[in-house]
């Protein structure tokens, strides 16, 4: 239960941190926006680090898949696109493609067990919810 709160918590902070960076890139520039983004994530990270106990960093130079190093690049890319699909689209329609192609590309690397995830089975359901998501969209957009 607790991961399902979590995880609605994740994209309603999303959503309102798009409209948050959409905002600061119309004063400032696409590319401003996202390192200030990026440097007051890292503080709020760094303050944290501090809180809960400073475990080492040598981890990360220990791991075997160092391709794993670059979620925050993808991070970087990920706030740039959504402040994009945002200013062009508005909240509510960036949001639902957003989370769509979330589910997609999610269930393509639980399906073929990218990146070290558990494989699992192609499943029709799946693939027909996926279908009802996209005709969710359609209907939204429909005037």
């Amino acid at each position: 239960m607790i991961g399902i709160l979590i995880a609605l918590l994740s994209g309603a902070l999303m959503s309102v941190q798009g409209v948050f960076n959409t905002g600061v890139t119309k004063n400032t520039s696409l590319w401003v926006s996202n390192c200030w983004v990026q440097i007051t994530a890292f503080l709020v990270c760094l303050i944290g680090w501090f809180i809960t106990g400073r475990q080492s960093f040598s981890g990360l130079f220990a791991m075997d898949q160092k391709y794993m190093l670059c979620g925050g690049v993808l991070g970087a890319f990920i706030t740039l696109t959504v402040i994009q699909s945002m200013s062009q689209l508005g909240p509510a329609r960036a949001v639902m493609l957003i989370v769509v192609s979330q589910l997609l590309v999610a269930y393509i690397i639980e399906l073929f067990g990218m990146f070290g995830v558990e494989k699992v089975g192609f499943d029709w359901r799946k693939v027909i919810g996926m279908g009802l998501a996209i005709a969710g969209i359609i209907i939204f957009k429909w005037k």
